[in-house]
């Protein structure tokens, strides 16, 4: 097993309509303006950006996420993403109840040093902050689209 490969997967029900919740999640650099975690979005291009990332434990990452598939039709993001973090992530949106399914999903692998050496015996930490994180996303990003 490698201790430094991680794959989540999270699921989002929103009563958002679908096309509303992939127009927000398309724009990254607004995250850090409904998501706490994720501190700064810096759009590097059309297609790439920079990204400095802080849950609960006293660790930023920093990646850079250079987007491979944005599909409206299909509400499918996905960005591969390079730095502390190397793998890909992808946001898929569907119509579920009135509302929305999210859909997230990450591989990726720890490349930050002090993380790698942490690996084992973090690894539930690492997996619970990310669940903190992702639960944080959700609730900011409900409150999000009751504004636009």
């Amino acid at each position: 097993m490698d201790w430094n490969h991680y794959r989540f997967r999270n699921v989002w029900d929103l009563p958002a309509p679908p096309d509303t919740v992939y127009a927000a999640l398309e724009r990254a650099e607004d995250y850090p303006r409904w998501w706490p975690q994720v501190r700064v979005v810096d759009r590097v291009d059309d297609t790439a950006a920079t990204a400095r990332i802080r849950s609960v434990l006293p660790y930023d990452l920093v990646m850079t996420l250079r987007q491979r598939r944005s599909d409206p039709v299909a509400r499918t993001l996905e960005a591969v993403m390079s730095g502390d973090l190397e793998g890909w992530a992808r946001w898929t949106v569907a119509p579920h109840h009135g509302g929305s399914r999210i859909v997230y999903e990450q591989e990726s692998d720890v490349r930050r040093a002090v993380l790698r050496r942490l690996a084992v015996p973090g690894r539930l930490v690492f997996r619970a902050n990310h669940a903190l994180m992702m639960r944080a996303g959700r609730r900011g990003l409900r409150a999000w689209l009751q504004t636009v």
